[in-house]
């Protein structure tokens, strides 16, 4: 990764308030960017964005990415050089509950946001975070590679394909034209985990509420197997994908998979055994009975054998390792520690594993 590149470099997040928002802006804060985010009130509370006081090193802007207008508005304002779209409603169950905002946050907010983008001449770089549930999931144990079929059936699944379209629209459309003046490209991430996320119907946190209530973890699909991954390796991935954009790298304005190694592909359950047995305390797990009336896809992976080739991106954090840093987190932060404190130590050391 070049930090040259990043020093003052104006950056602008979408969703910066968010679990992955959060760990980006302290990232590019730390790397010397000048860093905007745009953002509606956390999502959860606690939050990593504030007890991070991320606000304290970001502009923080509240705004809705369903207001076109306001995003244009603040887009001519802080006139970043490269965008990094993640405002999202992320979760699955909750796309049944309200699949309206749902479609209109995921698909009409990165309308919004790719056309205050074309409407800014200082934007050179794009980078479009959708998920690896945009593909149209066929049961495959082998990974889903960048090139096969989109699609969904449940909302969230089918918003994040829409974007995905949406995304290849405005690069066939309007942006990435043959001066390549501004390049766009979408990253597919896998299951993050991580110190700070505490989202509802997520494994790591909805184990770390009870854990620290002294309660069993009820699990839904325990046999579902998931592309597990620490949030820092696929942030890696989007800092060296806008670092590919802003050089003028047409080849790169594209879709790329940032997964884990195929070993790190394993069943709910087997996250849920390495938790319990690493929170001790007697942390214990059960699977929740019936199940899950709305079931989630069983089986889900990434290839991400272009990112290795074309940027020389890898993942450096081994499952064992993710899970670790993720326990040692939240045990710190119950022990009092400085989460702002904790998360950037654990940049700084991802940094040296990332260069080494």
């Amino acid at each position: 990764m070049n930090a040259q590149l990043w020093r003052d470099q104006r950056v602008l997040i979408t969703g910066h308030s968010g679990f992955k928002g959060s760990w980006l802006a302290l990232w590019l804060s730390q790397l010397g960017a000048k860093v905007t985010g745009i953002a509606l009130e956390p999502p959860t509370t606690p939050s990593l964005f504030a007890l991070a006081r991320v606000s304290d090193v970001v502009e923080s802007i509240r705004a809705d990415v369903r207001d076109l207008e306001a995003l244009e508005r603040i887009c001519r304002t802080c006139r970043p050089g490269i965008v990094f779209h993640l405002a999202a409603q992320s979760l699955v169950r909750e796309s049944y509950r309200d699949p309206v905002t749902t479609f209109s946050t995921n698909t009409l907010g990165t309308v919004n946001c790719l056309e205050a983008v074309r409407q800014t001449d200082s934007v050179r770089a794009v980078v479009v975070v959708t998920t690896d549930k945009c593909y149209r999931n066929r049961g495959w144990t082998s990974g889903y590679r960048e090139t096969d079929e989109l699609g969904g059936v449940d909302p969230y699944a089918a918003s994040k394909a829409c974007a995905e379209i949406v995304t290849e629209a405005y690069r066939a459309s309007f942006l990435s034209s043959s001066d390549g003046k501004t390049l766009v490209a979408s990253a597919r991430a896998g299951n993050v985990i991580g110190g700070g996320d505490w989202a509802t119907d997520r494994l790591v946190p909805d184990a770390v509420r009870a854990f620290c209530s002294g309660q069993s973890l009820r699990v839904r699909n325990a046999s579902a197997t998931r592309p597990w991954q620490h949030v820092l390796d696929p942030l890696h991935g989007y800092l060296m994908l806008g670092e590919a954009l802003l050089s003028g790298d047409q080849s790169a304005a594209r879709a790329w998979n940032f997964g884990p190694d195929a070993k790190d592909v394993v069943p709910v359950r087997q996250i849920a055994d390495q938790l319990a047995s690493r929170w001790g305390e007697q942390a214990r797990w059960e699977e929740a009975a019936g199940g899950d009336e709305r079931k989630e896809a069983e089986t889900l992976s990434l290839d991400s054998a272009l990112a290795r080739r074309e940027l020389g991106w890898k993942p450096r954090l081994p499952l064992s390792s993710a899970l670790d840093w993720t326990v040692d987190w939240h045990k710190g932060h119950q022990r009092g520690h400085d989460p702002r404190v904790e998360t950037l130590s654990q940049i700084r050391e991802y940094g040296s594993l990332a260069s080494g």
